[in-house]
């Protein structure tokens, strides 16, 4: 019989027995388990600027409201195509450096949206940098903390070949003569915030579903109405963040669609390809990137009918065939 009342030494070799014990089947052995994850084979590997981004990232403690994590289940399917494996953080859990650990980056609050897929949903540069020095900027309701520390306010005349302009707002600016310069943090955390995209599985490979899981149902004719791809809401998924909510853009950052002779041209070829191909107004505004990879023929056509009948603007209904057929070309040119 144990007599730990009276024995103490064994009671402290029981405690620390088991205690170790428990310690091997909860840490040890899944960390070294851990060890064994092989990258999913689309993966690239993080630059070295995405790596100093992921400091950034972590010495912000980006992780207190944001989660890297897609769980299996079904409202989590905003924010990935797919709940989240061990492989998908094969290149972020490695050591920082001979004194620091693996970051910690799954989180578990999610104050602000999770960002494992980030750079998909927000893959433009501009956006970003807005975001970080003042989020109000392009999300008026947004209660992140602002990041000025990542940014320099510079007269114009400072203003060096290589620096990055940040095109806020005058009104959000404290002295209008300056303009801000982005800091080397700033665009490393940039970089590494845009190749936060999950990998797609191979054809061999299959990704756990969604709990609880969406089961298909053929579509009927009585159906077809209420299947509707909904252009309103994706515009508020994949464009209002930039061109704001009411089609008004942010001067000097995103320009207006609302009445917009792009949008409103009865060809809607060139809004088309935009929304496919992305754009390059540096002259005016900034790059856009091009959703080609993340959008449907007909979810380009909603968005397109969306823009185009919103706001005062006033053209030809979009089909998704257009769409496609444009796809189709663009396909062919980069072959």
């Amino acid at each position: 019989m144990l007599d730990f009342h009276k024995n103490h030494r064994l009671l402290v070799l029981t405690a620390f027995t088991v205690f170790l014990v428990l310690s091997i089947i909860i840490a040890v052995i899944p960390a070294y388990q851990l060890q064994e994850t092989e990258p999913l084979p689309n993966m690239e590997a993080l630059s070295d600027q995405e790596l100093r981004g992921l400091q950034v990232y972590t010495a912000e403690n980006c992780v207190a409201c944001h989660t890297q994590q897609v769980r299996n289940i079904e409202m989590d399917n905003t924010w990935g195509d797919r709940p989240s494996m061990a492989s998908d953080y094969y290149y972020s859990k490695m050591r920082q450096d001979v004194w620091r650990q693996s970051p910690s980056i799954l989180g578990s609050e999610r104050t602000g949206p999770d960002l494992t897929n980030v750079g998909k949903r927000q893959p433009g540069e501009e956006w970003h940098l807005l975001h970080l020095y003042n989020p109000r900027i392009v999300v008026k309701e947004s209660i992140m903390p602002s990041y000025p520390w990542l940014f320099e306010e510079v007269s114009e005349k400072d203003i060096r070949k290589n620096d990055l302009v940040v095109p806020v707002p005058s009104k959000f600016l404290k002295d209008k003569d300056k303009k801000i310069i982005a800091s080397e943090k700033a665009k490393d955390l940039i970089a590494y915030l845009q190749s936060l995209k999950q990998a797609s599985l191979t054809a061999n490979m299959k990704a756990d579903e969604f709990i609880p899981a969406s089961k298909k149902k053929e579509v009927t004719k009585s159906d077809e109405e209420s299947n509707l791809v909904d252009g309103a809401q994706l515009y508020m998924k994949t464009c209002a963040a930039c061109h704001q909510a009411d089609g008004q853009g942010l001067s000097g950052a995103f320009p207006p669609l609302a009445g917009s002779s792009i949008v409103n041209d009865s060809n809607p070829e060139t809004l088309i390809k935009i929304i496919l191909q992305g754009y390059d107004a540096r002259a005016e505004y900034g790059v856009m990137a091009g959703f080609a990879e993340m959008l449907t023929d007909e979810e380009v056509a909603a968005i397109a009918n969306h823009e185009r009948s919103s706001w005062g603007n006033s053209a030809p209904t979009v089909t998704k065939d257009e769409v496609k057929k444009i796809r189709d070309y663009i396909k062919m040119l980069n072959q």
